[in-house]
């Protein structure tokens, strides 16, 4: 595996812990909406979001390929427009769904932002391509990860100056069935890189340690963990990273 060495300054991505789709606690405040964001500004830490695209093209805060979960409606995410997703309640707050745009205006400089690009592995790149159109005239920091490398190969492509990594784990669980075993072993040995070429990676703390890590984080490319759920887990994978992805705790 080739890694080439990091030629750049990340230390703010990894200065302080980070939020698992904001500061939530899953009753009051649930993930991925302004509530959980303010909480970790206020509380002095990074946040983790997710980005889904919706059926008129927009870059939507939210992680699940479902609504129902989480909001007063049923069905793909992906068939609602935006005017329709910010117009339905979520069960268990007040707080509306953020488009990218609102996200960025709130956040403002105030904390780290890393982004996940969600993907249903079908090579449509409409969401990075938005995503990075809205981000242009950001100032605060900010980083772009996706499970998907063909998502960061174009991210890298279109904007090469964009932090970018990788989300990943050692490929085995049941969301990878869908993939060709080909494409499997690709993503666990990492055989995109001369195409992704990411900043840093984001990696499943219990798939620690894991060799390829190793020589990625020798090469002075930080290596961040999720999703963390306790001080004891979160001991155990500062030992192989640089800062954890947290949720359901105060670290």
């Amino acid at each position: 595996m080739r890694f080439t060495p990091q030629l750049r300054d990340l230390s703010w991505l990894v200065a302080r812990p980070i939020a698992h789709r904001g500061y939530h606690d899953g009753k009051n405040i649930i993930e991925n909406t302004e509530s959980a964001f303010e909480a970790a500004i206020d509380n002095d830490y990074a946040i983790e979001c997710d980005l889904q695209l919706s059926a008129d093209g927009e870059a939507m805060v939210f992680h699940d390929d479902e609504v129902e979960r989480l909001m007063d409606a049923k069905g793909l995410f992906q068939s609602f427009t935006s005017r329709q997703l910010q117009a339905t309640k979520f069960k268990a707050t007040a707080d509306r769904m953020q488009t990218l745009a609102e996200l960025l205006e709130r956040v403002d400089g105030d904390s780290t932002l890393l982004i996940e690009l969600k993907s249903q592995w079908d090579g449509k790149l409409d969401l990075v391509r938005r995503a990075l159109r809205v981000l242009e005239r950001y100032d605060g920091p900010v980083a772009l990860m996706s499970f998907d490398p063909g998502m960061i190969a174009c991210a890298c492509e279109l904007a090469p100056h964009t932090v970018r990594g990788i989300t990943a784990d050692r490929a085995t669980g049941s969301a990878y069935k869908q993939l060709p075993v080909g494409q499997r072993v690709a993503l666990r040995n990492f055989g995109h890189l001369e195409k992704t070429l990411p900043h840093f990676i984001s990696y499943y703390w219990r798939d620690l340690p894991f060799e390829p890590m190793t020589e990625i984080r020798n090469a002075g490319h930080p290596v961040i963990t999720w999703t963390i759920r306790s001080q004891m887990e979160a001991s155990q994978a500062m030992r192989y990273s640089d800062q954890i992805t947290f949720e359901g705790y105060a670290p």
